[in-house]
Parts: C-alpha cells; structure tokens; sequence
C-alpha cells in the first residue's frame, strides 16, 4: 500500500481523477469519525465544507453500511444525492425478496439474543446488525453470536468494529454496487475510499485502470492500493481532489 498523499503519488491521483470518473465513499470511519453510538455520528464542519467544494466538480456517492435514508440524512446539504445503503444491497435492483428473508430472521436472532448483556439488534430492513458493548466476555459473545447468525442459513456475515451486520448471502455487495452506479453515472472510472472490512469488496476488485482504491488506515492484508494514514486525512484528500478539478458548470 502506498500513501496517496504522498508527493510521488499526487500525479497519478491527478491523472486519474481526468473527466469521466465517478468518487465514491464509505461513510462511518471514512467520511465521518467512529463513534461507539452509531446515532451520534455525523461530518466535521470541515469535512463537510470540502464535500461541498468535491461534490461541485466529481459526480459523488456514498456506499454505507447504514440504510439509505439514515446516510442521506447525515449528508444533507454537502450535495451528494446519490447513496447506496445496507452494504451495497438498498438501492439494487437486485434487492427484491431481501426484505422477506430478514423479516424471517428478525424474530428468530431477537429471541436468541434477549437477555444477553451489551448486546442488541439493529433492524436496517435489508440486514441486521448486533451491536457490542465493550464488556469483558466482548470476544465471546461475538463467536456466539456468529454461530447463531449461520445457523439461519443462507447467510453472509461482515464484521465491524463495533458490530457484526447479517446479510443475505445473495445480496450485492459494495464492491457489485460501485460497478452498477459508475455504469449508472456513465463514468468509466472510479475513486473508492473506505476504512473496514466491508470495503474489502471494492479493494478486491483487480482492476487498477478502472479503481483506485483508497484505505483509511494502513492494514497489512488489505486488497487497497492506497491509504491515507487516519480518518482526519479525510479533508486533505477531499481538497486534493477539488484542487485537481474546476467546478462543474450546472
């Protein structure tokens, strides 16, 4: 991994980022900062301020974990109007019959988690997150969890810092949601920037004249190419970004 940031790699961002390509986010830990209470999180002012500048030159999406509305919400105002929500599955046209399959789930994963301490269950429509606390078994309970999650069958389990989210095995993931919107925005490239393991599915995708792909973090075994060294880094990438294109006459 190489450090985008870096002088000897601010050309090829440059080059890249030529007309015809699409930016493209991860929200928590990448747009905004980690926060143990997922309902508090939110975007600096200053980050806020270069989205802005960024969403006035690139056509701009955020893939999240969070439903869709959750996220939009959260970017009112900073001009990117296009979300894919639920880990790249809301905003598919590949996301008919998930609904029925978590509503199936949703009772079955409530019973068996009831009365476990610091654990609780997120209902996002199209998946389901069980949230952690801190506690001292934290390890523990997460193997338990999993193994309850399997159980379901069927499913796709995607760790989180915090959490662990529970998918339908056949629901698109960031990585086939990115490919759908660039051919939607009708760019022929794009830039990916995300921080976890979810983002994993757009890093893995080998094709480095089509993605740039961007870690927040350096991480030994990530698929990304590049890294921005921490989350506050954000800002410095977003103005790098504007720097490199006049804005777009709308």
């Amino acid at each position: 991994m190489r450090n985008i940031l870096a002088e000897a790699n601010r050309p090829a961002l440059e080059h890249f980022v030529r007309p015809g390509v699409l930016l493209a986010f991860d929200f928590d830990g990448t747009l905004a900062p980690l926060v143990r209470d997922p309902a508090r999180a939110q975007l600096r002012a200053s980050t806020r301020v270069a989205l802005q500048r960024v969403a006035r030159r690139y056509p701009c999406i955020v893939i999240s974990g969070r439903t869709r509305a959750d996220a939009k919400a959260r970017l009112r105002g900073t001009g990117v109007e296009s979300v894919v929500g639920n880990h790249g599955a809301e905003g598919s046209r590949q996301v008919r019959g998930l609904a029925a399959t978590v509503d199936r789930w949703r009772p079955v994963l409530h019973r068996a988690l009831d009365g476990i301490p610091g654990v609780s269950l997120e209902d996002k429509r199209y998946s389901l997150t069980v949230h952690f606390d801190g506690g001292a078994n934290r390890r523990r309970v997460r193997e338990h969890v999993a193994a309850l999650a399997r159980s379901l069958g069927g499913v796709r389990l995607l760790g989180g810092r915090n959490g662990l989210n529970v998918l339908p095995a056949r629901a698109p993931h960031k990585g086939i949601a990115l490919a759908s919107e660039l051919a939607r925005a009708r760019c022929d490239r794009a830039v990916y920037v995300g921080d976890d393991i979810t983002d994993e599915d757009v890093f893995a995708v080998r094709e480095p004249e089509r993605f740039m792909t961007i870690r927040v973090g350096r991480r030994r075994g990530s698929a990304a190419t590049y890294y921005i060294t921490r989350q506050r880094e954000i800002d410095r990438l977003l103005r790098v970004l504007a720097h490199a294109r006049p804005a777009l006459r709308r």
